[in-house]
């Protein structure tokens, strides 16, 4: 259906037309990626996930996991990290998308504590959320499950979001 719609974009409609075939092309990617999601949490639930392990700064990985969020603010000092770039970005990218949708603010802040990243302010209720207490985000819920199979965390800490990266390990 996607490639459908997107093929009748190309083509000469009326705008009511063309603003269905815009919903449904953004449906069928909100729907693929739900079911990268689900794909992702069943292969770390099986144990066959083989995370590509790579040194990176927490405050790079923060910023670029929040760029294209532009109700993110990044601040801190980062410190090396032993993760999968790629989820790892995308389940900090969730953590903020959870605490803006469902906390109804119109900022937040990821700061870099060292290997920790610090997401704020996220009220008791949003964390519920967030942390898959109250599934309402299963972009969120993936998130933690993917920090914790990368060996990080993720905590409630007052009126924030503690997210612990792991430590790129020490060579020498």
């Amino acid at each position: 259906m996607s490639g459908f719609a997107k093929t009748l974009t190309r083509m000469d409609v009326d705008d009511q037309l063309a603003r269905y075939l815009g919903m449904i092309d953004a449906a069928s990617g909100q729907l693929a990626d739900l079911l990268d999601e689900l794909g992702l949490v069943t292969r770390i639930e099986a144990g066959r996930w083989e995370p590509l392990l790579a040194e990176v700064d927490s405050l790079e990985l923060a910023r670029g996991a929040v760029e294209p969020l532009d109700a993110v603010e990044v601040s801190g000092t980062g410190a090396q990290v032993g993760v999968d770039k790629e989820a790892a970005g995308r389940a900090v990218r969730s953590l903020a998308h959870c605490a803006l949708r469902h906390g109804g603010l119109e900022r937040v802040e990821l700061r870099a504590d060292g290997p920790s990243l610090v997401l704020a302010p996220v009220s008791p209720e949003t964390a519920a959320i967030c942390l898959g207490r109250e599934l309402r985000d299963l972009g969120a819920a993936v998130g933690v499950r993917v920090l914790d199979a990368l060996g990080g965390s993720v905590e409630e800490e007052g009126e924030a979001l503690r997210i612990r990266l792991p430590l790129a390990p020490v060579v020498g």
